[in-house]
């Protein structure tokens, strides 16, 4: 007897093809950067903890002994400066008690439109600070890309954002090609199609100690230590280049390693007076605060920031 048998049904439900970026906030939180002037929303933070209570300055290239409690009044000041202009501060609330560099947030993530990307610290004395990082961006919700790994090794302060399509990636002791070819290979999918190459020079670890941006259309560079090539590719895209007028400045006080809270108005490590002056006489408000204790880990202020949302 034939009996007729029901054929299986199809699939009922079809895929979304919305692009991730256009639904991140609705289903992961209001994350995302393709700016480093953009108005600044949140930032990840890390208060030095237990870390810096007892080490040996030499061994992770402090300049000199540091006050906890220093730090700590330092680090301080600069989040109230950001809760000051709205901005709101996420903490990395673990951290390994041997990694005192650890409140550099900007080497140890990337930020893009669409999520993080981990890096991977180049020293040893580094290693494995981004594991806790990575922890507590996954507690936030914000959608974690790529990790940096294989041979590659990449810190987030040798990439920086001109503009949506255009990205500056930077070569040297703390990123070296397999890194910076994973990190181009993520920005490529997200529809980034300009890559500004750069080269570190010896004796310096990344970008924004020698090149930043304080609004879309004015960046100042250190300029012995900037290639040309560089600079005429900024130039091209009718980037103004202002040099730090100041050597000491540049290198020792970090008057260029400021962060800018929306464009034209900035953060910047007080005791940079001529770096200062050249940015305002280029219609830039400077906002100068003292973090003399946390400049004895040569970085600054935008080293100490991971930024997770602009607009």
């Amino acid at each position: 007897m034939n009996r007729d048998i029901d054929a299986l049904p199809g699939e009922r439900w079809f895929p979304d093809a919305t692009d991730f970026a256009a639904e991140i906030e609705e289903n992961w939180g209001p994350w995302g950067v393709a700016s480093e002037v953009a108005p600044l929303k949140a930032v990840l933070m890390r208060r030095p903890g237990p870390e810096i209570d007892n080490f040996s300055y030499q061994e992770v290239r402090f300049r000199e002994e540091v006050s906890p409690e220093k730090m700590w009044a330092d680090h301080d000041r600069l989040t109230g400066c950001y809760r000051d202009f709205g901005v709101e501060v996420f903490y990395v609330q673990k951290q390994r008690a041997d990694r005192p560099n650890a409140f550099f947030m900007r080497d140890l993530m990337f930020m893009t439109p669409e999520g993080a990307i981990i890096g991977r610290p180049a020293i040893k004395a580094r290693r494995g600070e981004e594991r806790y990082v990575a922890q507590a961006l996954a507690e936030l919700g914000v959608p974690i890309l790529k990790t940096i790994n294989g041979r590659g090794y990449f810190e987030g302060a040798n990439a920086m954002w001109v503009d949506r399509r255009t990205v500056i990636l930077a070569s040297g002791s703390r990123a070296n090609q397999e890194g910076l070819n994973q990190v181009k290979l993520e920005l490529e999918r997200q529809g980034v199609d300009n890559f500004i190459f750069m080269q570190i020079p010896y004796g310096h670890a990344h970008i924004d100690g020698i090149l930043n941006m304080a609004r879309e259309d004015l960046a100042m560079v250190h300029a012995p230590q900037v290639p040309f090539d560089v600079c005429a590719a900024l130039q091209e895209r009718d980037i103004k280049v202002i040099e730090a007028p100041s050597r000491n400045e540049a290198k020792e006080t970090m008057g260029i390693n400021f962060v800018a809270i929306r464009p034209n108005l900035v953060v910047q490590p007080a005791g940079n007076p001529r770096c200062r002056e050249e940015l305002e006489k280029n219609g830039v408000k400077v906002i100068a605060i003292n973090v003399d204790e946390l400049l004895k880990g040569w970085g600054g202020i935008h080293c100490a920031t991971a930024f997770l949302r602009r607009e």
